[in-house]
């Protein structure tokens, strides 16, 4: 059954090929610059990730949400892990965050799915 997070991930492969395409130094400066900050260092990767959806949340970014709790769930991380992160991120960024938090579950929930 396809969802649409099977249309986020095709339009953010299809849409990110295009932009580094264009031949402009700092697009793909910024573009390096966020993968190698994923990587595991001081920090591992699996933490990382954890730490972009909260932000990702509190900056109330739907898209960024999609990424990382995919990214989180393939690195591990149980529902009742990041539902401790979905808190945080409720906490930190207060009730307009709700509306995310709600995306949040549904895409967790969607993650989750038997194929």
């Amino acid at each position: 059954m396809k969802t649409r997070l099977d249309d986020f991930q095709k339009y953010r492969i299809k849409m990110n090929e295009r932009i580094l395409s264009i031949e402009n130094l700092g697009i793909k400066r910024f573009f390096n610059l966020d993968t190698n900050a994923y990587k595991s260092e001081a920090l591992d990767r699996k933490t990382k990730e954890l730490l972009g959806l909260v932000a990702s949340m509190v900056l109330r970014c739907n898209d960024c949400i999609d990424y990382h709790i995919i990214q989180c769930a393939e690195s591990g991380w149980n529902d009742e892990e990041l539902y401790e992160a979905f808190n945080v991120a409720l906490v930190v960024g207060g009730s307009i965050v709700i509306p995310h938090l709600r995306h949040a579950v549904e895409t967790l929930d969607l993650v989750r799915q038997p194929l």
